[in-house]
């Protein structure tokens, strides 16, 4: 089925499986349209943040409103994203989620940890499971062929761990209690597993492929963005020991696999992660007060990246920025994401990449 809101759609995939294969250059690039797809009103947002958040005519509502109103070239493509926040796994295994108007964070559940016992999936009288299941099935229900539908940033292995017992007491864990941790890890890639399957058997197109909410990707079969922010506080030893056999076998499970390098005190574990044969593709994230991800400082990273045999993810881009990039990195297995801002000037990047 062809997207009636991306009918070049065919070969947006086509391109973006070859990035996986490390062999094209995947382009996206957005904008505000010059005239709405489709005269979709945008909805009245509910007083209450949890409405927001949940609601999920409103929610769809508001994402049909929004991609209607969005420019999507290249390999860019309209999806709802059905996320809460951010962490959605640990929603589902007892972290108690809390909104704000720009994020959502989670408290955690396990305070006893030699007490807590093993961590378990389930979907019954599970109430934020219900909840992402509900948001899902009204995009189901109202997609009709406009756009596709996207796997929720679920997260694993340790950041929801951490999410489940606090930052702090999981850092004083590493030491007092590894083996608790391994376990309870291990415990937690077979709920990612478990959750991911319940989403992708109601998201997946008519071929098993599937968009993935964090960074706008999409892949030929079980697709995700994969991450551990809480490695910037341990060493590349720690990180080896207590993430990489958890994020190997979630990698080997997945079909299309990229790792969130999120900030400069992440880089320490670069080589460990292109160590990991099944990780298809890394994303580099620079953090606040950094330059963006076009900026010709991270070239360097960019080309590393690809020698490991991985492909690689730049975002926020600047349109300047964009033939600099390509020509200094090279178009094989490079991913350029771009929010233009307007419409004109999104179809010029596309031009000028040979893409209009």
């Amino acid at each position: 089925m062809i997207p009636s809101w991306k009918p070049d759609w065919p070969q947006a995939k086509a391109n973006l499986t070859k990035w996986w294969e490390h062999k094209g250059l995947a382009l996206d690039v957005t904008a505000p349209r010059r005239k709405p797809i489709e005269d979709i009103p945008e909805p009245k947002k509910p007083a209450d943040l949890r409405t927001a958040y949940t609601d999920p005519v409103y929610r769809c509502s508001a994402a049909e409103h929004r991609m209607a109103r969005t420019f999507y070239g290249g390999e860019a493509f309209p999806y709802y994203d059905a996320i809460l926040g951010p962490g959605s796994l640990g929603s589902f295994l007892g972290a108690k989620p809390g909104f704000s108007e720009r994020t959502v964070w989670y408290d955690p559940c396990i305070e006893a940890p030699d007490s807590f016992g093993p961590i378990r999936f389930s979907t019954k009288g599970n109430e934020w499971w219900d909840i992402h299941i509900a948001l899902i099935e009204e995009g189901r229900r109202r997609a009709k062929g406009r756009y596709l539908l996207g796997v929720p940033d679920l997260i694993e292995n340790v950041d929801t761990l951490a999410a489940m017992r606090g930052t702090e007491p999981l850092l004083m864990d590493l030491y007092e209690r590894p083996d608790w941790v391994k376990a309870r890890t291990e415990e937690i890639n077979q709920a990612f597993f478990a959750a991911f399957d319940g989403i992708y058997k109601l998201v997946k197109d008519e071929e098993g492929g599937s968009a993935f909410a964090a960074f706008d990707i999409w892949g030929p079969g079980k697709t995700a963005k994969v991450q551990c922010d809480f490695s910037c506080m341990i060493s590349p030893e720690m990180f080896r020991e207590f993430v990489v056999p958890c994020l190997s076998a979630q990698c080997q499970w997945l079909d299309c696999s990229m790792y969130h390098l999120d900030g400069t005190t992440a880089m320490q574990h670069l080589d460990a992660l292109l160590g990991i044969e099944a990780l298809d593709a890394i994303e580099w994230t620079p953090q606040a007060g950094k330059p963006k991800g076009g900026s010709p400082e991270w070239y360097d990273l960019y080309k590393a990246i690809k020698a490991g045999g991985k492909s690689v993810q730049a975002i926020n881009v600047k349109p300047e920025e964009v033939l600099p990039l390509i020509d200094a990195v090279g178009p094989e297995g490079l991913f350029v994401m771009v929010d233009a801002p307007d419409e004109d000037s999104a179809r010029e990047v596309l031009r000028k990449a040979g893409r209009g």
